[in-house]
């Protein structure tokens, strides 16, 4: 017989976390939003790679990923359960490993990925955010025949 590797307690708890829309990154969001750039939120920007990026700015191919301390393995919030110990060790870096993955990915493919921690102030991520699309944006070579004067980032 397998061992679970948790209580029914404890995954009717985990289950109900939120895996996107979180208090965080809707923050963030509305940051970005009332800052005047535009973004389109939970997309695959990258064909052929199963990764959801929270927030993307797609002409400027940055993509955001707002992650959680727990799952994620913040090296200043990371906790490690002891129960089940071997468990979370196990899937909090495979999470790990897959966010380096993702990274990974997307830089092949000439995006540039951004991570946010949940404890981070709002208002320095989206700090970070901006002064990120904005160089991407001007780093971009404009197409042939466009003034280059687009405020979509």
């Amino acid at each position: 017989m397998e061992k679970l590797a948790t209580t029914a307690a404890v995954r009717a708890r985990m289950s109900r976390q939120k895996s996107r829309d979180t208090s965080m990154e809707v923050s963030l969001r509305r940051t970005l939003h009332a800052a005047g750039v535009r973004y389109r939120i939970h997309r695959k920007p990258v064909k052929g790679v199963r990764r959801e990026a929270d927030i993307v700015f797609g002409p400027a191919r940055v993509a955001v990923f707002v992650d959680g301390c727990f799952w994620h393995g913040c090296p200043l919030h990371a906790t490690w359960p002891k129960n089940n110990a071997d468990f979370w060790r196990t899937k909090i870096e495979g999470n790990r490993r897959r966010d380096l993955d993702t990274d990974a990915r997307f830089a092949e493919a000439g995006w540039l990925v951004l991570r946010v921690w949940e404890h981070e102030s709002v208002d320095e991520a989206a700090a970070r955010v901006l002064a990120t699309v904005a160089a991407r944006r001007a780093e971009r070579v404009p197409k042939r025949g466009s003034s280059g004067a687009s405020l979509d980032i």
